[in-house]
């Protein structure tokens, strides 16, 4: 087990901040920054509900999930070409280079674009061109995860995945996503069955507002090999057991906790605990453009706000994040080793 060496606590921001990373729970659209939604409504010729940037920024307090998610579909409805799902995921992935994340495995929701006519060609296509660009030019690698949305139904789900497949070797996996109350991980049993007989990764949100019981499901019923949020977890001890022993990571993003009321304030969260527990908890950012924060953002205010999280845990949520990833062996073992290499040279310098 590497041991971070000693690191004075006023330095553990910027520890965080330059650690080498994977993000491996973000929403494609949910980093679709108000000024760039302002961009595209005009490039495509579409009116607005708000008449500027901050309206529409202001516009982010959300009481619950569903609340979140209405606006979130709004803004997306800018997304028209090809070329704006690139703009899209090109900002973020640059941003997140910014961050020192190596790797992303970005969600995207192609039912959210193909109900208004958008071909599921320029939605998908879009997206992988900024992966390759920005692997060229930024050094951050990225894969595309499709993600069906759960208030839509299975048939939906395999007509998309239907239009998808002349597209596979450009997405990695499929997940389940949207509103989590009310739509339990059976509904779409068949749909994931036959994504892992094509050889597709699986993920699904559950246990965020849902019960335990939807993160069970999702292990055991779709075959999910990680569990996106899953913070509910705690609460079965036989669940945490579980994912203790079959290293099945959690995508868990503390400012989205945060926003949506999952936890009353950034303190209350629970991740320390999970942590401790050995389960291999991962930091993301879900839809930072909507939830006041990107992946550095997520370290640095969690960190401040719990008491008890250190700089060897730090560690452990990166080198989670690459052991959670879906890259191969050899490149998770040379990320391991280039965060190890960077700890110790951050504590040396001191």
């Amino acid at each position: 087990m590497f041991t971070v060496p000693p690191i004075a606590a006023q330095r553990l921001p910027e520890l965080l901040c330059t650690l080498p990373k994977a993000e491996l729970h973000i929403h494609i659209e949910g980093s679709l920054e108000p000024e760039l939604i302002f961009a595209l409504a005009q490039r495509n010729h579409m009116p607005l509900a708000y008449p500027s940037v901050q309206a529409l920024r202001s516009a982010y307090a959300f009481e619950h999930l569903q609340s979140f998610l209405d606006i979130y579909y709004a803004g997306a409805s800018v997304l028209r070409h090809e070329q704006d799902f690139y703009d899209m995921a090109y900002a973020y992935l640059a941003r997140a280079a910014m961050d020192k994340v190596v790797h992303a495995e970005i969600f995207f929701d192609p039912q959210t674009h193909t109900a208004r006519g958008v071909p599921i060609e320029a939605v998908i296509n879009g997206l992988y061109r900024a992966c390759a660009d920005a692997r060229t030019e930024r050094g951050i690698s990225a894969s595309l995860i499709l993600c069906f949305l759960r208030h839509l139904s299975e048939e939906d789900a395999f007509a998309t995945l239907q239009q998808a497949l002349p597209l596979q070797d450009k997405f990695i996996g499929v997940g389940l996503d949207s509103s989590e109350l009310g739509h339990p991980p059976e509904k779409f049993a068949r749909v994931f069955a036959r994504c892992r007989e094509l050889g597709l990764h699986r993920v699904a949100h559950a246990g965020e507002e849902g019960p335990p019981a939807y993160i069970w499901s999702a292990l055991d019923v779709l075959g999910a090999e990680r569990i996106d949020h899953g913070v509910q977890a705690v609460h079965d001890a036989a669940l945490l057991q579980r994912l203790v022993q079959e290293r099945i990571a959690l995508t868990v993003c503390p400012l989205s906790n945060q926003k949506l009321r999952v936890f009353p304030e950034l303190k209350d969260h629970n991740l320390l605990q999970l942590l401790e527990a050995g389960v291999v908890v991962t930091v993301n950012s879900d839809d930072p453009a909507y939830f006041g924060g990107y992946i550095n953002d997520n370290f640095t205010q969690l960190f401040a706000a719990v008491p008890g999280l250190t700089a060897q845990h730090a560690y452990q949520l990166a080198r989670n994040s690459f052991e959670a990833s879906f890259i191969p062996e050899a490149d998770k073992a040379r990320f391991i080793a280039r965060l190890q290499a960077h700890c110790t040279a951050f504590a040396s310098a001191a």
